[in-house]
């Protein structure tokens, strides 16, 4: 019989390994998913995690599909470090998109070097609104982030629905539900010819970089992980959770409503109703990848990217189901949860209790008798 002892600390060993267990356990239950579904295991697998890795279109299209994921996912990673749940980065992702989208459209046909960094600040300044209702509410009313921010994605993407079909929707599109396309100055600048790689991916760099020092450097970043790890203690120090929790939303909302500008501005270059498609929940599995450090979310999003990228390869070539990626991402999550465990627990076998000997009979004990 095995048990789970519990450490005396957290095993720091662990806390780097599990990702690396989880990805191989991954792919393990990959193997057995695609047998049962009849298909050729290997095959998938590279094209899933290597065929995209050989073609340079690929790679580029994987710093597209990066950006944005490790943009929404360094915020949340800041948030989960101080206890500070953002579930609903999708939303602020959306509302970010709806905002620098509606300046570009506002100033429609005309342009300029301010309108794109106007835009930008515009989405920052939307995804930040939108998450300081949970913060808000969690101050004030001590309300559940978690449901609040979740609840308010249906919210954001019912919206932009509403504006595309209504307010901003594009009066030459024949009423279809989609906006005009943006014009030349609003589009993203590419940051390699010939492909749709764009400058999104080195503010997403410098977003995580800028996090580092943050977190590392900076007493704010220390009163953040006192909290988020001794909260009791983080209070007999003085610190103001109120005002973590205000600057944990800021940060995580500005940087999911810029992922949503950047998406709106560079891949899509309009505002359509199937703009929201997942990252804000997808940068959940890509921040607890990462251990909620910035640079290990740099490497987390960019895996997490190869299998959308891979997924949607294997879709084509081998017929697969559309879910394919998203199943792939649930077992990732799934077996990064599991493993996690490993961290402050240890794996032990179970004594077998001793066989106690016999109570002796009342005549044993009484002689008399």
């Amino acid at each position: 019989m095995l048990k789970l002892v519990l450490r005396k600390e957290p095993n720091r060993t662990m806390l780097y390994a599990t990702p690396f267990i989880a990805v191989a356990l991954t792919i393990v239950a990959g193997f057995v998913l695609f047998t049962a579904l009849g298909k050729d295991p290997a095959q998938a697998m590279y094209l899933i995690f290597l065929k995209p890795l050989t073609s340079f279109d690929s790679l580029a299209e994987m710093l597209v599909k990066g950006a944005p994921l490790i943009l929404i996912a360094v915020g949340l990673a800041i948030g989960f470090r101080a206890g500070v749940w953002n579930i609903g980065a999708e939303g602020q992702f959306t509302i970010g998109a709806i905002a620098g989208g509606s300046v570009a459209l506002a100033a429609y046909p005309e342009g300029g070097p301010m309108l794109l960094p106007l835009m930008a600040l515009a989405g920052a300044l939307g995804g930040m609104a939108w998450a300081a209702i949970p913060a808000l509410l969690r101050n004030r009313f001590n309300a559940s982030e978690i449901l609040v921010s979740l609840m308010l994605v249906y919210v954001a993407t019912l919206l932009l629905s509403f504006l595309v079909h209504g307010a901003l929707r594009d009066p030459e599109g024949f009423n279809f539900p989609e906006s005009r396309l943006f014009q030349e100055d609003a589009l993203l600048p590419t940051l390699i010819p010939d492909t749709r790689a764009h400058i999104g991916v080195l503010v997403a760099l410098f977003a995580a970089a800028a996090a580092y020092v943050y977190l590392e450097r900076l007493i704010l970043g220390f009163q953040i992980k006192v909290l988020g790890q001794a909260p009791r203690a983080a209070r007999f120090a003085g610190y103001s959770e109120k005002r973590i929790v205000w600057t944990c939303f800021m940060i995580s909302g500005g940087l999911a409503g810029l992922a949503g500008l950047f998406e709106a501005a560079g891949p899509v270059g309009q505002l359509v109703p199937s703009l929201p498609v997942g990252y804000g929940f997808t940068a959940i599995i890509v921040a607890f990848l990462g251990r909620l450090h910035p640079v290990g979310v740099v490497f987390a999003g960019m895996l997490m990217a190869l299998t959308y990228i891979g997924g949607e390869t294997a879709q084509i070539e081998m017929s697969l189901p559309s879910a394919t990626t998203s199943v792939f991402q649930g077992m990732l999550l799934f077996f990064l949860l599991a493993t996690d465990v490993l961290v402050n627990f240890r794996i032990a076998r179970a004594r077998k209790p001793l066989v106690s000997a016999p109570a002796p009979a009342a005549s044993a004990l009484n002689p008399a008798e």
